[in-house]
């Protein structure tokens, strides 16, 4: 497919870096499809379903409408809403984050201030948990440990009772740790952590979007704050919650850190993918998944706004590498296929 080039320009110097202008062309990249237009929904972040029976779902929270909103994965046709505003279990207020793995999907709401557990594909609820600790939860990022157990870490960007941003001393709860045990048509969580540096670079100002790599025993953790000292950066923990004293992405952003997202060249290496999100100029930066050296930037040809973004690496009809799905200005998501964003950025697929 023909690309087009549109010109961006860096502005570096960011935390401590020497000042200088940098002009890189960015390929604009044409998507896939779009999700059926929900202008009214305030679609937020996006999760994907392979089912064992040839099912390909893509799973949208819906912040406006309180539900889960499915799609087919392969031509964005809507095939469901699930939930509505309410506190009982199968109901949702403000979702935000989501993620599958297994056949669970675990859920985010802001304003119910927890994590409800569901089954797929009969969305029947399990469980919920995190009332007791979570105060404004926005993301999460879940780890599988195998025999039905699941560490999940959730971002909670809890403020003061005036709504401003809390002292140092009191960022040391931004991220939460549950454990997950599932079994069967049962499931149970339980808080095991909460963490955050108070000091130094590895301080979370603003957090939403998350993102681990067990491999590496790293914890990604987009900081949205948009100005100031440690602001515009994507800043890494380890598992155990520890700041690692690495941050990436300084002179890189140029809007707000949003959604993250691995694709897996191999058991160690791959790219991140960062969302930049703006309502003007929308880019999604290339980060190598070791050292998180910047690798590359494109757009899409209408794609703004962007929380949330996913990758799916299955081969599917349309698609043999897969698919990056990302939210497209609050009312659907967008598609772009991964073999045409990566020959665009001249970097090697996984291996077939």
């Amino acid at each position: 497919m023909k690309l087009k080039t549109r010109i961006i320009l860096f502005a570096l110097g960011l935390t401590g870096l020497t000042s200088a202008v940098a002009a890189t062309p960015v390929p604009v990249i044409k998507e896939l499809f779009f999700t059926t237009d929900q202008s009214r929904e305030n679609i937020d972040s996006p999760a994907v379903w392979h089912g064992g029976e040839g099912q390909s779902w893509l799973l949208a929270t819906s912040k406006a409408g309180h539900s889960v909103n499915v799609f087919d994965a392969v031509n964005g046709a809507m095939l469901q809403r699930v939930g509505g505003l309410g506190l009982e279990l199968g109901q949702f207020s403000r979702p935000n984050g989501i993620w599958v793995v297994d056949d669970i999907v675990l859920v985010v709401e802001r304003d119910n201030r927890r994590v409800q557990v569901l089954e797929l594909p009969g969305m029947r609820p399990l469980t919920s948990f995190g009332e007791d600790e979570l105060e404004k939860p926005y993301g999460l990022y879940v780890n599988p440990l195998g025999d039905g157990l699941y560490d999940v870490y959730v971002t909670d960007a809890y403020e003061t009772e005036d709504e401003s941003m809390p002292r140092d001393a009191d960022l040391n709860k931004r991220i939460k740790r549950y454990r997950l045990e599932r079994e069967g048509l049962t499931a149970e969580g339980e808080w095991e952590q909460s963490f955050g540096a108070t000091s130094g670079m590895g301080r979370l100002f603003v957090v939403e979007s998350i993102y681990g790599d067990p491999v590496h025993d790293h914890l990604l953790i987009a900081e949205e704050l948009e100005s100031g000292e440690g602001s515009q950066m994507v800043k890494v923990y380890d598992l155990a919650g520890n700041f690692s004293g690495k941050v990436f992405g300084q002179g890189v952003f140029t809007s707000q850190v949003e959604g993250i997202a691995l694709y897996e060249t191999s058991e160690t290496e791959g790219y991140w993918f960062v969302a930049d999100q703006s309502k003007s100029r929308n880019l999604f930066h290339l980060f190598d998944r070791a050292s998180f050296e910047h690798l590359g930037t494109f757009e899409g040809e209408r794609t703004l706004n962007t929380d949330g973004i996913w990758i799916s690496q299955k081969p599917l009809q349309r698609f043999r590498h897969g698919v990056l799905y990302a939210c497209e200005n609050d009312r659907a998501v967008s598609a772009f296929c991964l073999e045409e964003v990566l020959t665009a950025l001249s970097l090697p697929l996984k291996a077939e």
